[in-house]
């Protein structure tokens, strides 16, 4: 009679539900803020469904390995509802409806995810210590409604249709956002347009303009990415806004002599002590720009290089010397996880994993 606000949900012990299994990861939804500041961004018109039901039906969906609303049709609506203490979840038609009201407002989604990484960022700064791991992966698109570009899917070796999602991880994996990119411009150009803007806007811990202007060597956070964002003027554009990269080099050119490189111990992400061949030296790349590059040397006397901008440990020298000498110190371990066990052709990175 469109009296009622929302139904009350309410559970009772039953036996054989069926998915019953989803509700196991249940308490980790609500943690990782699944439901956090959705009545600030998102309203529903009274009804049947509280808000919050729509965004768990969507979770369980998932969970139950449900791709798209569509197949949800060949569920028992009812048996589906014990799930969320109701008698029945949405259906199909009723579901879209709802989608359709919560997303008729442009950039809504946007601000709660931009909400949500600050706060997941900032759970997660003494850890980060302000680097941040930019990857691209493809998601295949095989519905019929538009011809997207075709990309290269390196699971099946094939060019499909498909979009381009780039994560934004920690150093352990842990997703902070994504930039999806219908039509890909590719990684250099996100780098620059859309992901190193957004964390200098969000990104917390960043020094002070009295701290930058204090130590030369200090920056605001550093970004790793693959061989897909090399680019030295890519390189160049962030060190002047004192924002530090770090990557694989595309071209590093000959082998280094075998007496320039050093067994180190380096603890990596989940405490285990890999003893590695490791070398660093200054470099300039072809548009003048100095950057640090580190180099493995594995047993097969096989090498990978890694380039950086940042110059914060511990060095002899601060900067290399115009005839380009060797630059001796320690490798920072985010170098050796990054060289850790890549060999040379592959531009897979390790952290996002």
């Amino acid at each position: 009679m469109g009296l009622l606000e929302a139904a009350p949900l309410h559970f009772e012990r039953a036996d054989d539900v069926p998915h019953g299994g989803v509700l196991l990861p249940l308490p980790a939804l609500p943690a990782q803020g699944l439901l956090r500041h959705t009545r600030e961004h998102y309203a529903l018109p009274a009804g049947f469904y509280p808000l919050e039901t729509i965004f768990l039906t969507l979770a369980l969906l998932a969970l139950a390995r449900c791709p798209s609303l569509e197949q949800a049709r060949d569920t028992a609506p009812g048996e589906r509802g014990r799930l969320l203490g109701l008698d029945r979840i949405p259906e199909v038609k009723t579901l879209r409806e709802k989608l359709t009201v919560l997303c008729a407002e442009p950039g809504r989604a946007a601000r709660r995810s931009a909400g949500l990484a600050r706060e997941w960022m900032e759970a997660t700064a003494p850890d980060s210590a302000g680097m941040f791991c930019a990857d691209g992966h493809v998601r295949v698109y095989r519905g019929d409604l538009t011809a997207l570009p075709r990309r290269y899917v390196a699971r099946q070796k094939l060019c499909l249709r498909g979009t381009a999602d780039y994560w934004v991880n920690a150093l352990d994996g842990r997703p902070f956002f994504a930039v999806n990119a219908p039509v890909n411009p590719g990684l250099v150009a996100l780098l620059r347009d859309v992901i190193v803007p957004r964390l200098l806007a969000d990104a917390p811990g960043q020094p002070g303009a009295a701290t930058l202007a204090a130590d030369r060597a200090a920056v605001r956070l550093t970004v790793v990415f693959d061989r897909e964002g090399y680019s030295p003027e890519l390189f160049a554009a962030p060190a002047a806004r004192r924002i530090a990269v770090l990557t694989y080099h595309k071209f590093p050119g000959e082998d280094r002599p075998a007496d320039e490189f050093a067994a180190q111990t380096v603890t990596l992400a989940n405490g285990e002590g890999v003893t590695m061949a490791l070398a660093e030296r200054g470099t300039r790349l072809g548009n003048g720009l100095w950057v640090r590059e580190g180099r493995r040397r594995a047993a097969d006397s096989h090498r990978v290089s890694v380039l950086s901008t940042d110059w914060r440990t511990d060095l002899h020298v601060a900067r290399p010397a115009a005839d380009g000498p060797v630059v001796s110190g320690r490798l920072p371990q985010i170098y050796a996880r990054a060289l850790r066990s890549r060999p040379a052709g592959r531009i897979r990175h390790h952290a996002p994993s």
